[in-house]
């Protein structure tokens, strides 16, 4: 039997991350995964940007050791639980109100991101009584319906099978280049009755573009954007599923911009530990649900409960974790420069914020034998952007800076090897 047969026999052909790291992995601590054979890779990926924190940070274990071995609540609805109380005391105490944001309750929904933006799509037409929703090209909200309606990846959009409506897509920040105001030709839609835009529900918006390439926004775009959403009376919706729990250097990518998103969907690193859990936060007078009319069976992770209290406890209640990850996020980016001026100082580029970075190549099949060959060497990389072009860190926040020179040195070698293979070929 061949190592992946069992996988190839028996699992979907939906499969996709395995095809890029065939190797079946047992073990991962901290910034590494481990194969069952023993070899060590780096990890930038890290789930997707759901282990911001890491693989099995000693902390976070044990607090939900702990908690199971006191035979805690594991499944309860949304009944009232300990673990809950303790993560709702948390998140409020040391995130949402010293961020101005007190005033905003937590929706637990299915415990996906897609689901947290079926949720605040939801809310948002129920509230305004309107049914049309901005987004903006080059997003990603998931690929269930609702949320798959508001993405662009057309990819993902093909698999649907059915039409999906009540969607005006509009440019993203400096999608038509640094030149053109995307925020004053979406203003002039919307106030001219003939346009045929209708006034939204909403707008959805990623503060940086995760799936999409790293696209990101201004400070004064997003000011922009929310001062458009308060003019047509418009709900501002920030998906912070990737770009939130520090990713960006702050716990909210939105932070320091002078906005107050009305609604925001969490989800990925949430938890901190890996678990399914997705959270909306919203604004409390927009709190318009009636009892379970968004429900779901496991829309109360307990044990996501205590892991998610702990990071926050452990992480959070200072600024000291914050400044690491924008010390770190500089140096990654410093290095990826290095390796844009040595290969190519014409055709690639850095593209980014905080921990969220990546190197953007002139195709998608440059970037994903770039990753191929930094997985042959020791390092789990992958691609995003709408030609799967740019070659993207995710790796978990609290690597260690040689972990970090390590992944840099086994990327620039994949770089030199790849980059000469394509003018070689170009040459003969």
């Amino acid at each position: 039997m061949s190592t992946f047969e069992q996988f190839e026999q028996h699992e979907s052909n939906i499969r996709s991350y395995c095809r890029s790291f065939p190797v079946v992995f047992n073990q991962a601590r901290g910034a590494e995964l481990i194969s069952r054979e023993g070899k060590v890779w780096i990890d930038f990926l890290a789930g997707a940007g759901t282990l911001n924190y890491g693989h099995n940070h000693p902390v976070l274990k044990q607090a939900l050791i702990d908690y199971i071995q006191n035979d805690g609540i594991t499944h309860g609805l949304d009944m009232y639980t300990d673990a809950k109380e303790k993560f709702l005391e948390t998140l409020h105490r040391v995130i949402l109100k010293p961020r101005g944001l007190g005033e905003h309750v937590a929706q637990f929904c299915g415990p996906t991101g897609t689901n947290a933006v079926e949720a605040a799509l939801k809310l948002a037409r129920k509230v305004t009584g309107r049914s049309n929703v901005i987004s903006f090209t080059n997003g990603f909200h998931g690929c269930s319906l609702g949320a798959l309606a508001a993405t662009g990846n057309q990819h993902h959009r093909g698999a649907a099978g059915v039409a999906m409506a009540e969607i005006s897509r509009m440019p993203y920040a400096n999608y038509y280049g640094d030149n053109v105001n995307t925020i004053a030709m979406i203003d002039k839609l919307l106030s001219d009755p003939s346009s045929g835009v209708d006034i939204p529900a909403a707008v959805i918006v990623e503060v940086v573009q995760g799936e999409g390439g790293l696209n990101t926004a201004s400070a004064e775009w997003m000011r922009k954007l929310e001062k458009l959403c308060r003019k047509h009376d418009m709900l501002l919706i920030v998906d912070d599923i990737q770009a939130g729990c520090g990713r960006t250097g702050s716990f909210f990518s939105f932070e320091g911009m002078g906005i107050k998103p009305d609604i925001i969907t969490l989800s990925k690193s949430l938890s901190g530990y890996g678990l399914p859990f997705a959270m909306v936060l919203l604004r409390r007078e927009l709190d318009q649900w009636e009892p379970g009319e968004h429900n779901g069976t496991f829309r109360g992770n307990n044990h996501a409960f205590i892991t998610a209290a702990a990071a926050i406890e452990h992480f959070w209640t200072s600024d000291e974790f914050a400044k690491s990850v924008q010390a770190k996020g500089k140096l990654i980016k410093e290095r990826m420069q290095k390796i844009v001026r040595k290969h190519g100082p014409d055709s690639l580029f850095v593209k980014g914020r905080g921990m969220m970075v990546g190197i953007n190549c002139p195709n998608g099949e440059l970037a994903g034998a770039i990753c191929k060959e930094a997985f042959a060497n020791g390092l789990v990389i992958e691609t995003s952007g709408n030609h799967s072009q740019v070659v993207k860190c995710l790796c978990p926040l609290i690597i260690s800076e040689e972990q970090i020179d390590k992944a840099m040195t086994i990327l620039d070698a994949a770089f030199a090897k790849v980059m000469a293979q394509d003018v070689n070929s170009a040459a003969s």
